[in-house]
């Protein structure tokens, strides 16, 4: 499936912006998951790619203004085309961490016993399966976000971006991102590595799901083997998702990150808007 992505994020601000600096992860990478056809960000500042070792594309920029002339608002806009190929699993480089660094524990998803003694109650199958040191079945990973998607279902509005796994679980009710930290923290609390993923999601009845949130769990630690599973539509990803970065949780992987000073209060505006592509959509752009 190819796609076409136009994502706009505007801050604006109730006092002069004197100086700020952003880090994005805002440009999708080529993988045997998508091609990116074309890609661009826009930003009122001059755009810095940066190292990252988790094999995402990261970039930076900073504004510095005189008083007289602070800004009164900031715009972010990614737009670009990719073409999906609907896989879910896939193996790692060797220039990627191994997977027993996504064992660790991060503030938003934390291993715990509780969890863990809930995995056992939901798919007995699944934590037989590692005790006798085998490897994970698809088949009960799956059903394993199922058990997620059906403790932790979603609503929008009921969670913010700081609330941790173990409190969706508690409260039973979260989006995206929390049904993703939840899937994450239980994997690592019954010992399989697994990481948080952002990302889009195409669909033309879920629009509130475009910026979406998913994980990747590690079927095979020896040989970086990985699948993407999709906790809130109970599915392994397919040609509906585009990979923005995956990271040890989403703090580690903002779309929009930043410091500043000035500017009085902060309020953003985000606008992320997906479709089939068309020849109308043929402009050259940069590539990624």
């Amino acid at each position: 499936m190819k796609l076409v992505i136009h994502h706009n994020t505007r801050f604006t601000y109730s006092q002069p912006l004197l100086y700020t600096v952003q880090t994005l992860h805002l440009w999708p990478v080529s993988s045997v998951c998508q091609t990116v056809e074309f890609w661009d960000i826009r930003t009122p500042g001059t755009l810095h790619s940066q190292p990252d070792a988790e094999g995402n594309r990261v970039h930076s920029f900073s504004l510095v203004a005189r008083p007289e002339q602070g800004l009164r608002d900031n715009s972010i806009v990614a737009w670009g085309t990719v073409s999906t190929h609907g896989v879910a699993e896939f193996t790692d480089t060797g220039l990627l961490p191994h997977p027993a660094f996504y064992l660790r524990s991060t503030a938003l998803a934390e291993p715990h016993p509780r969890l863990a003694a809930w995995a056992r109650s939901v798919v007995p199958s699944l934590t037989a399966t590692l005790d006798a040191g085998r490897l994970p079945a698809v088949a009960d990973l799956v059903a394993l976000a199922g058990a997620v998607a059906d403790r932790v279902r979603y609503r929008k509005g009921s969670t913010n971006v700081e609330t941790t796994a173990l409190e969706a679980f508690d409260w039973e009710l979260g989006v995206c991102q929390d049904q993703a930290h939840v899937m994450v923290a239980v994997c690592r609390s019954i010992g399989l590595p697994a990481r948080y993923v952002s990302g889009y999601f195409y669909a033309a009845n879920e629009p509130d799901l475009a910026s979406h949130a998913w994980a990747d769990v590690c079927l095979d630690p020896a040989t970086r083997r990985w699948i993407s599973l999709d906790v809130t539509h109970r599915c392994p990803t397919d040609q509906r998702h585009i990979r923005l970065a995956a990271a040890t949780d989403y703090t580690a992987c903002l779309p929009v990150k930043g410091l500043r000073r000035g500017g009085g209060e902060e309020s953003m505006a985000v606008d992320i808007r997906i479709g089939p592509w068309t020849d109308a959509d043929e402009p050259g752009r940069s590539q990624g």
